[in-house]
């Protein structure tokens, strides 16, 4: 349309008027036209997605409430196995026969080698799955016999993996208790060591982390994974390898900090971690090997007895002490400082 009115003003059929009234209805076209498309893309998505929330609902839900399911009543935190089996696929059982308790408001560790069945005790305990046979108590409560609701919300975990929706810091923090005011938010972020970082940020705590918090990196979803955990208070406290991304140094700080408040609170807490050092002053260490608890006891009992445990924990301690070697010079001084 802009051509032809300006071959028209160039041949003298039409005027320099003809040709700005052209463009302005060009104009005045393209923003309903551009609107329309809009709406015809959002319309379409919204589709899509009630397709997929109509396909989830036909899913059908293992893990249900029992009729009248009562709610879980936590007196002291006791964590109890009793004949646990379990595998994801019937034929490739993970945990095998497995009891063991972890005791009431203590600091509790899970160790072994990798795929011995540390995280799925996490999972059974938060009824992502259902045990095979055997039975899980807390307080002498079969956790079957409980509400959903109740047992998940006396339950908080720091996993491994944190998920993060793709909204603010402040959001994703304040997810771990929704009706929490923006003063305890903040508190939660310092005791979890990320309150310096994101005062640094220009949009600070408004500051979105990106589809599943692409955005930020490993240690800082960490932390967040902490702030959170902080802010909803719960009575059962995990760690799935929740400081694995940290470098020692905020490693230990947050480890102190956490084991500040589970001192100070009483509360039932679990680590599963591959780095001893980190769960070392843990009052109760499992050790899991081939799905069954070879060992338990704390870090110094484990060590005297020469077995799982102190063959770990002597590969750790070998390859931190190269790690250390390979940092300094051959006078024994760091190489950092070095020109």
């Amino acid at each position: 349309m802009m051509y032809l009115a300006a071959s028209g003003v160039a041949t003298g059929q039409l005027t320099v008027g003809d040709l700005v009234m052209v463009n302005q209805l060009v104009f005045q076209l393209s923003v309903p036209l551009n609107f329309l498309g809009s709406v015809y893309r959002e319309l379409r998505q919204s589709l899509l997605d009630m397709e997929t929330l109509f396909s989830l609902q036909k899913v059908n839900v293992s893990i249900t409430d029992p009729p009248n399911a009562p709610a879980l009543l936590l007196s002291a935190g006791e964590i109890r196995f009793e004949n646990v089996t379990f595998g994801y696929h019937p034929t490739r059982p993970i945990l095998r026969n497995a009891t063991f308790t972890l005791p009431a408001g203590k600091k509790s560790a899970i160790v072994g080698p990798s795929g011995c069945g540390k995280s799925t005790i996490l999972r059974l305990l938060f009824r992502s799955y259902d045990v095979q046979s055997g039975r899980i108590l807390i307080d002498n409560q079969d956790i079957r016999s409980v509400s959903l609701t109740s047992l998940r919300k006396a339950i908080g975990v720091v996993p491994q993996d944190t998920p993060l929706f793709n909204a603010s810091i402040l959001h994703n923090i304040r997810y771990g208790n929704l009706s929490a005011s923006d003063a305890q938010v903040h508190a939660a972020a310092s005791r979890a060591r990320i309150a310096d970082i994101v005062s640094s940020w220009p949009a600070g705590y408004d500051t979105a982390v990106g589809e599943r918090g692409m955005m930020i990196s490993g240690g800082e979803k960490q932390r967040l994974a902490v702030a959170r955990l902080l802010l909803k208070d719960p009575s059962l406290y995990f760690f799935d390898e929740a400081t694995s991304a940290l470098d020692t140094h905020t490693e230990a700080a947050i480890l102190r900090e956490i084991n500040s408040i589970l001192a100070e609170k009483r509360r039932t807490s679990v680590f599963v971690a591959h780095r001893l050092r980190t769960i070392y002053d843990s009052d109760s260490i499992l050790v899991l090997n081939g799905g069954e608890v070879v060992e338990q006891g704390t870090h110094r009992e484990l060590v005297d007895r020469d077995g799982v445990y102190s063959e770990l924990w002597s590969v750790q301690e070998t390859m931190f002490g190269q790690e250390e070697g390979e940092g300094k010079d051959g006078d024994g001084n760091s190489g950092v400082g070095r020109k």
